[in-house]
């Protein structure tokens, strides 16, 4: 069903998410400001036509659109587009969108070569409010993840150049860390607590060693430390934005595994 009316909004968004990279690109390249403002807007308009594309799927298989690679995929990326709309919109920090931009291209790649159909019959695991709640959270916080990992990547160009401002890189710095401190505990409660419990309700057990859920565990961790790191060894600048790039690789690796290990979470 690649044609249905969800896609084809998915795909528009896509575009115009291509354009405002460019213009990001321009932005930085000819130092005009312009540039950055229709990009961010462009980058808002895809984001919007994404919101109704998930509104549409909802529309017409009649459950969130939480269900499938697919979805998963594209609510990650309208997640990272809108937090980076806001980000921009708060901060004026139009390079940020030179970086971020580009994942999110990437998300909606990936989400462009998984099977789109629409399922209206669940299987019974998937037939759980728990579901949505693990689910949309996890989402949620791997779209920040994502954000994290675009301004660890604009921290890291910038400290490379000879006319680096330090207040400018600590402010990159901060704007890393708090987007990480908002997607970890999103992730805390939706990926492993909430999913801990769907797991339960759905196969009686909280835990079954499932590729997925060890992948989880591990980016879990991984975050966990990189807060380790930062509050009781004071980890900051160039180590930080490189626990972030690295944090933001397990996703998409423990993402892209889900398609060829399988295991109990391999739905569509």
């Amino acid at each position: 069903m690649s044609g249905t009316l969800d896609v084809q909004i998915f795909t528009v968004s896509f575009i115009l998410y291509g354009v405002g990279f460019v213009l990001y690109l321009l932005r930085a390249a000819l130092q005009r400001a312009t540039a950055g403002v229709i990009a961010t807007g462009l980058v808002a308009v895809g984001a919007a036509l994404q919101t109704i594309a998930l509104g549409v799927r909802w529309n017409l298989s009649g459950h969130p659109p939480l269900t499938s690679m697919f979805e998963y995929a594209s609510v990650m990326s309208w997640m990272a587009a809108i937090s980076l709309v806001i980000l921009v919109a708060r901060t004026r920090r139009f390079e940020v969108g030179m970086y971020v931009s580009p994942l999110i291209l990437g998300m909606m790649a990936i989400a462009s070569i998984v099977p789109k159909e629409i399922y209206q019959q669940l299987v019974p695991a998937l037939q759980s409010y728990w579901l949505h709640i693990h689910v949309s959270m996890a989402a949620l916080a791997e779209g920040a993840f994502a954000l994290s990992c675009g301004l660890a990547i604009a921290y890291l160009i910038k400290a490379r150049r000879a006319d680096a401002e330090p207040e400018e890189l600590a402010r990159l710095d901060a704007l890393n860390h708090r987007v990480i401190s908002i997607g970890y505990p999103l992730f805390t409660l939706g990926a492993l607590f909430a999913g801990a419990i769907w797991a339960y309700s759905a196969w009686g057990s909280f835990w079954s060693w499932d590729p997925k859920e060890v992948g989880s565990w591990i980016i879990w961790l991984f975050y966990t430390g990189y807060l380790h790191a930062r509050y009781r060894r004071g980890w900051r600048g160039r180590k930080a934005a490189v626990l972030a790039i690295i944090g933001f690789a397990m996703v998409i690796l423990s993402f892209l595994g889900n398609m060829f290990l399988g295991g109990q979470h391999a739905y569509g």
